[in-house]
């Protein structure tokens, strides 16, 4: 009897394994053969196509094509590209330290780093880079020239700009160095001894960062503690986790990973003793803190220890490794997916399920489930992280996003620069009255124009009213109507003053204290800001984290 289930367990294993091999060979024997013929193809290519081909152009196109078919993040990584690589993990990249943008058709310097040989050597924001190196940059793109700005540290880099204003061009000298961005750009104490803290990226050294910066808070007196990830596109997975375990206790899951390979099913728990586990938090989220912004805020909220504020999360729950390749080359591919304490996922694109036209959709209604916080507070999965606290920024009015991203309120900051050898500090700095009425006499003298929505329809209008052939008995009404559009618009500037100062004023700053100055102007009046005192001052925060709000 036993030799016989003995018999018919090594038979089921066999049949098994059998099973688990021939699905393995099917595979294999597809690889191969589309090996093959990609391979064929290629080369015929190479031979016989009628104009010339840069094969490895070719190549990296093919390889680009097949990997934009399963996600974005999934890509691969050319020897060339190590230092931009590299800049992603570490947060360092030898160069000037100094961020440039297209401006009107040129290249300019957008935003020197202080204390970097950029802002050292005496370079400016708007300066128009002419020639780097003796090389001229007419007909370079942005890509191009940041490549050839950066290089070892130590080497020696000649730049060429023209300055608005002046009529000669000026020189510089500089030498590179390890340019090491720092992931928390700005901490300090605001009103009400609260804490505030802007982490911008998650590199290597985020961690180290935030808890240093997090000490020096303490030891000032905070007793509560605003934590800004708005914009934070995420970064290392163990940088998130040590964060979290500043305010949870030992040994709580923070994050599970979830995979094809069974390698990849790992749980990370809080390993250290935490930092404090009583200090109120607000966390600040947005549309744009992902990955492991996300992890961070998702994992806060499901252990009720944080009140998330702002925006709903972009919804990225993918992990990515890097694996190495032929010839310096990396791939980076998704391997799993994120999981946090609650069970939930915060992945918000369905990237294995594409629409008839290929689009990538949402997870759609039907899969999103209820999850559950510490405190049994509800919360879903496949939104990302949906703050406790919602915050909605207005939109821009049409004539500040003209003026915004038409580079007038960049190219009038310039100038004040050149004009003003300093300004007040960057909490109290804001234009006068007289000097908007010269911002609005330099836009006329600019010829600065745009369109508003009302404009879009009117010509809408227009072109329906002629199409059905009622333009000639309505002309006379229309006529009015543009009459009276015209005079609106010329009162937008006024209409709009209070956020087209708000634009002009974190420029200017910019210019003179650089980026801690710009987020130094801005929050005194931040409604993310503004909304946290609130939720601080009575028992809100409370309620919100005891689900009785």
């Amino acid at each position: 009897m036993m030799n016989r289930i003995k018999r018919k367990i090594i038979t089921s294993a066999i049949v098994i394994a059998s099973f688990i091999w021939f699905g393995f060979a099917v595979d294999l024997f597809e690889i191969t053969k589309n090996l093959e013929v990609f391979n064929s193809l290629y080369k015929e290519l190479n031979i016989a196509y009628v104009d010339d081909t840069d094969p490895g152009d070719l190549m990296t196109v093919g390889i680009d094509a097949m990997l934009k078919s399963l996600d974005p993040y999934t890509t691969y990584i050319p020897e060339s590209r190590m230092e931009d690589f590299r800049f992603m993990t570490t947060g360092q990249y030898g160069g000037i330290g100094s961020m440039i943008r297209k401006v009107d058709n040129n290249i300019v310097i957008a935003e020197p780093y202080e204390g970097f040989p950029a802002q050292k050597a005496g370079l400016r924001s708007g300066d128009i880079i002419i020639k780097v190196d003796s090389r001229e940059i007419s007909g370079m793109d942005q890509e191009e020239i940041t490549t050839i700005l950066k290089g070892e540290s130590g080497t020696d880099v000649n730049i060429i700009v023209v300055r608005p204003g002046k009529n000669d061009t000026l020189l510089f000298n500089l030498k590179r160095e390890e340019i090491k961005v720092p992931d928390v750009p700005y901490y300090a104490i605001l009103s009400d001894s609260i804490g505030y803290i802007k982490l911008n990226s998650f590199t290597q050294t985020a961690y180290k960062e935030v808890y240093s910066a997090y000490k020096d808070l303490q030891s000032k007196g905070m007793n509560k503690l605003i934590f800004d990830l708005r914009g934070n596109g995420g970064g290392l997975l163990r940088e998130s986790i040590n964060i979290v375990n500043m305010f949870v206790p030992k040994g709580v899951l923070i994050v599970e990973t979830k995979g094809k390979n069974p390698d990849w099913d790992k749980e990370y728990k809080a390993l250290n003793q935490p930092i404090d586990l009583n200090q109120p938090v607000i966390v600040l989220v947005d549309g744009g803190s992902a990955s492991a912004s996300e992890i961070v805020s998702g994992a806060l909220q499901d252990l009720d220890r944080a009140v998330i504020l702002g925006d709903t999360t972009y919804g990225k729950g993918l992990v990515q490794q890097t694996r190495e390749l032929d010839y310096n080359a990396k791939l980076k591919v998704t391997v799993a997916k994120y999981y946090i304490p609650s069970g939930r996922s915060i992945q918000k694109l369905n990237y294995s399920n594409r629409n008839s036209e290929g689009l990538v959709e949402e997870v759609p209604d039907s899969l999103l489930h209820p999850y559950y916080t510490s405190n049994s507070r509800p919360v879903i999965n496949g939104r990302g992280i949906i703050p406790d606290v919602e915050v909605k920024l207005p939109e821009f009015s049409k004539v500040a996003y003209a003026l915004y991203v038409g580079n007038y309120i960049f190219n009038y900051a310039t100038l004040y620069h050149l004009e003003h050898d300093s300004i007040a500090n960057a909490t109290k700095f804001s234009l006068s009255d007289s000097e908007y009425d010269s911002f609005k006499n330099w836009l006329t003298k600019d010829d600065f124009t745009y369109t508003t929505d009302t404009e879009e329809y009117y010509n809408e209008l227009i072109e329906a009213a002629k199409e059905e052939k009622y333009y000639d008995e309505v002309s006379t009404i229309l006529i009015d109507l543009k009459k009276l559009i015209n005079q609106r618009k010329e009162s937008d500037l006024d209409e709009f003053k209070s956020e087209i100062l708000e634009l002009l004023n974190n420029e200017i700053v910019s210019r003179y204290y650089f980026q801690t100055g710009r987020i130094e102007n801005t929050l005194a009046s931040d409604p993310y800001i503004l909304k946290s005192k609130e939720v601080f001052a009575g028992s809100l925060y409370k309620n919100i984290l005891e689900g009785t709000n």
